[in-house]
Order: structure tokens, then C-alpha cells, then sequence
């Protein structure tokens, strides 16, 4: 099957089944939807292609997976958020779990029935990944696990995460665990930002005993784990995020009474300029190219084109994220964080001037 055939048979099966969201549009909400499409994806085959045969999954390309994303949220069946965490941690699991612990997760993963989590970010930790101080110490067939970790996605709806801990000093003293969030010692707590959703937790690990059976990879593979699980996070999710960004652009031209051809020209253009860049990410992910510090100008051009997009409802828009309770006043409000979620606009810079540019250090 190519590709077109493919989009072809999954557009005319999503025409055919209903999978509209109801009325709950709180985080729970989204959460519950997002769960039901997978569940729904899944028992119809569409969720599984893409994915590797030993992790219950029908094979082929990665790109599979970009269209199956695109059209669902593309269509608003399920917001681009939750959606975006199975594209980062299915692939590390592969990549890094034992055959048999991948192979018994993954499946619950893509249909649906559990969420997961990724626990990097930390109080004094954010970009600067390579200064986390969340410990872990073996303790016989056991890890103990203490520390805090901030800015976790989803965390409150999640069954498990993929924990970054330290081992030892410096980047190879970085080490990963699969934890079940329902162990002892775990505290969850939700943050609620200016945009009026508690997407983001805090989370206290307090003498947590994690099997050393659950780490991915070896110790000190951490580092790496990490940086091989941030080109997935640019590639597939950000071609969701794209296709969720075009709904919304459609929507502000309806909603226009005034249309300023020259400002949505400007928004479609940064769009557009995203959308061949990544589709470029996409088809070198389906070549077998290894992704890198490349994916940095995937990130900035995100940022860049998704402020200009909720700039743009501002101006066009007047008086509607000031006084009217719709979803474009939290949208803006959290486009507002484009350019430091993910890695911040300035590290991705440094990122592009270092490693792509080869203009050293200053």
C-alpha cells in the first residue's frame, strides 16, 4: 500500500466512524477522547501501522504513523497534545527497552489504554538538561529513586514515565527508568498556568524503588536516550502540531470579518515554510537517516509560525481574547510558551550556530 492509498483508506474509514468529541472540553476531556480514538485506531489496524510487528504493530513506514496523526488531528478528533506524547515514548521504548518489557508495553500505549508520561524537566533544570540532580542509587536487584521533576506533561493521567535520573557525575552519569507511577513514594502534583489548564504536574519521587529491571538501556545511557527521543519529538508530533495549526487557520479566516490579506498571507507563509520543512523531517525519518541537532530549525520555525498564527487572531480578532470566553483566548495564551516548551528558541539557536554553522562557542 503507498501512501496515498493509505490517507485514501483512512480518510474514507474516519468518514465511516464516528468519532466526534462530545461536550467535555477540559483536559480530562481530551484526555478521555484521546484514549477513545486510540482505542478505535487501534481494533481497526490504522494505529498499528508504522510500528514494529514485534510491538504489536503492522510494519512499514514511519510516515504512516505522521498521516494517521495529521488526519486525526487535523480534523479535531483529538487535540495534538496528548497525542504527541505516544509519538516520543513508543519510540524510545523500542529503542531502549528490553525486547519483552517493549513489546508488553507499547501495545497498551498505542491503544489507548494507559497514558505515559516523560519525566526530564526539573526546578533548576529546564533546557539545561545536563545539570539534573533527580538521583538514583542501586540498592541489590533495585534502584532508589529520590528528587523532583517539573513541567510534566500529563503526569495526573498517566499510568507510567520515562524517568531521567543521575547515576553518576556528567552527561554518561545520566540514566533512564520506565517507572509505574503508582508506586510508593510518588506525588503528583497538577500546576495550573496562565492559560487555565493543568497540563503541567510536579512530581516527588521520595525514596522510590524502581526495579533495575525497568531501566532503559544501561546506566549512563540516559544522555543519549534523551537526545535520541528529541528528533521524534520535532518530526511526528510536530507534523500533528502543524496539521492542528492549519484547522486553527481556517477557522480564524471563517471567523474574519475584516480579512487582512496581507497578515494571513504572512501567517500562512510561516505555516507553509513549517510544513516543508517537516515534511523534509518526515521523509528523511522514513529513509532511515538519523535525526539531529537539524530538528533545532524544525523547533524554531514552530515557535515562530504558531505565535504568528495566535498574533495574527489578536489583530484580526479584536476584542475576542480580551472579553470573549472561547478557546482562542487560552490558545494565544499558550502559544505564548512556543519558544521555550521543547527547548527554548534561544538554546535551539545556540543549537543551529554551534553544531550547523560551525560559529564556535561566542
Amino acid at each position: 500500500m503507498n501512501v496515498e492509498e493509505f490517507r485514501a483508506g483512512l480518510r474514507a474509514w474516519l468518514d465511516d466512524n464516528d468519532l466526534t468529541p462530545g461536550p467535555d472540553h477540559t483536559l480530562g476531556g481530551h484526555m478521555r477522547q484521546f484514549a477513545r480514538v486510540s482505542r478505535a485506531l487501534y481494533a481497526a489496524g490504522w494505529m498499528r501501522y508504522g510500528w514494529a510487528e514485534a510491538v504489536g504493530g503492522l510494519g512499514g513506514p514511519a510516515v504512516l504513523r505522521a498521516i494517521v496523526g495529521e488526519e486525526v488531528v487535523g480534523r479535531r478528533l483529538a487535540e495534538p497534545g496528548p497525542y504527541s506524547m505516544l509519538e516520543v515514548l513508543a519510540p524510545t521504548m523500542i529503542d531502549y527497552a528490553p525486547a519483552e518489557l517493549a513489546a508488553r508495553m507499547v501495545p497498551r500505549l498505542l491503544s489507548g489504554a494507559e497514558h505515559w508520561c516523560q519525566g526530564f524537566s526539573e526546578p533548576g533544570s529546564g533546557s539545561d538538561l545536563a545539570s539534573l540532580t533527580t538521583r538514583a542509587v542501586a540498592d541489590g536487584d533495585n534502584w532508589i529513586v529520590n528528587g523532583q521533576k517539573v513541567w510534566t506533561s500529563f503526569a495526573q493521567f498517566s499510568t507510567r514515565c520515562v524517568l531521567l535520573t543521575r547515576t553518576a557525575p556528567g552527561h554518561d552519569g545520566i540514566t533512564a527508568f520506565f517507572v509505574d507511577l503508582d508506586t510508593p513514594g510518588i506525588t503528583i502534583r497538577p500546576l495550573r498556568t496562565m492559560h487555565g489548564v493543568d497540563e503541567f504536574c510536579e512530581v516527588y519521587y521520595d525514596d522510590v524503588v524502581v526495579p533495575a529491571t525497568r531501566m532503559l538501556g544501561r546506566p549512563g545511557d540516559g544522555w543519549r536516550l534523551a537526545m535520541d527521543l528529541l528528533p521524534y519529538e520535532r518530526s511526528t508530533c510536530f507534523w500533528q502540531r502543524i496539521a492542528y495549526l492549519y484547522a486553527r487557520f481556517d477557522e480564524l479566516i471563517a471567523q474574519a470579518r475584516e480579512p487582512d490579506e496581507s497578515a494571513l498571507g504572512a501567517a500562512y507563509l510561516a505555516l507553509h515554510m513549517l510544513r516543508c520543512r517537516s515534511r523534509d523531517t518526515q521523509h528523511r525519518l522514513r529513509d532511515g537517516e538519523r535525526l539531529g541537532p537539524d530538528t533545532s530549525i524544525d523547533k524554531v520555525l514552530l515557535a515562530t509560525a504558531e505565535q504568528q498564527l495566535y498574533d495574527t487572531v489578536r489583530d484580526l480578532l479584536p476584542g475576542t481574547l480580551e472579553l470573549d470566553d472561547t478557546p482562542w483566548r487560552p490558545e494565544y495564551l499558550y502559544s505564548r510558551a512556543a519558544t521555550i516548551y521543547g527547548g527554548t528558541a534561544e538554546i535551539q539557536r545556540n543549537i543551529i550556530a554551534r553544531r550547523l554553522l560551525d560559529l564556535g562557542k561566542e
